[in-house]
């Protein structure tokens, strides 16, 4: 408990790994849930999708299955880039902790 107390021991990368777990699942859920309020809020995003219905139609299939595959490819890349943050702070942690021994 003192190593704890004076911070010789770090519970940073455990901390860490939940946030990673907790992030990677909540965030995709809650821009899910809330993607009309973010289209309201940035036009970018409601230009973006009046781009999608003036090329494709209102409810087609096609436009369906383009914005299944545009969301798919995003979501990827986001839990990528979110995967690849926590790697670099774990190890650097880690080095802290490799150099200390």
């Amino acid at each position: 408990m003192t190593n704890f107390l004076t911070f010789k021991t770090f519970i940073s990368i455990d901390i860490l790994m939940l946030s990673y777990y907790i992030g990677a699942i909540v965030i995709p859920i809650a821009m899910w849930f809330s993607k009309t309020y973010l289209q309201k809020k940035f036009k970018i995003l409601d230009n973006f999708n009046n781009l999608l219905v003036t090329l494709f139609g209102t409810m087609s299939l096609k436009r369906k299955v383009i914005s299944i595959a545009l969301f798919i490819a995003i979501f990827i890349s986001m839990e990528i880039v979110w995967r690849m943050c926590f790697e670099a702070m774990i190890g650097y942690f880690q080095m802290i902790d490799a150099l200390k021994n």
